[in-house]
């Protein structure tokens, strides 16, 4: 009946035994090494410095908006006129800009026409794959 009730041991292959030397041996294969220290540390550091800056405009962000407030709210009278005239001239010189490049690219392409040149690479591809007649 002792022999029933005997609690059998497991093979030590499977479950092998724990002591604190196969422990630290498992925890300094996984550690890092020196150079993953010193990045981590340095993510750390500027990640630390990044977030203090953020604080910081955020923060004078929200009172600068507290105390200029009021000053803005009496003269957006001034404010309002001065920043529709210069978002229309902004917009109307770039635009000015764009139809320039537009108007240049278009004479290019037209001078290239004109003398029978090759508009682009894949012209000059496709004139040389044509077989000779």
């Amino acid at each position: 009946m002792a022999e029933r009730h005997a609690t059998h041991q497991r093979p030590s292959r499977l479950n092998p035994p724990l002591n604190g030397n196969s422990f630290l041996r498992k925890l300094q294969a996984h550690a890092p090494n020196s150079t993953q220290l010193i990045g981590f540390l340095a993510l750390f550091i500027s990640g630390s410095i990044l977030l203090l800056f953020i604080g910081l405009t955020v923060t004078a962000t929200i009172l600068g908006l507290i105390f200029f407030a009021p000053l803005l709210i009496i003269s957006s009278p001034i404010w309002v006129p001065i920043g529709t005239i210069l978002f229309l001239t902004v917009a109307g010189f770039l635009s000015v800009c764009g139809f320039g490049v537009a108007f240049v690219a278009g004479l290019s392409w037209m001078y290239r026409y004109f003398r029978g040149l090759p508009s682009s690479r894949f012209g000059q591809v496709r004139l040389r794959e044509e077989p000779d007649l």
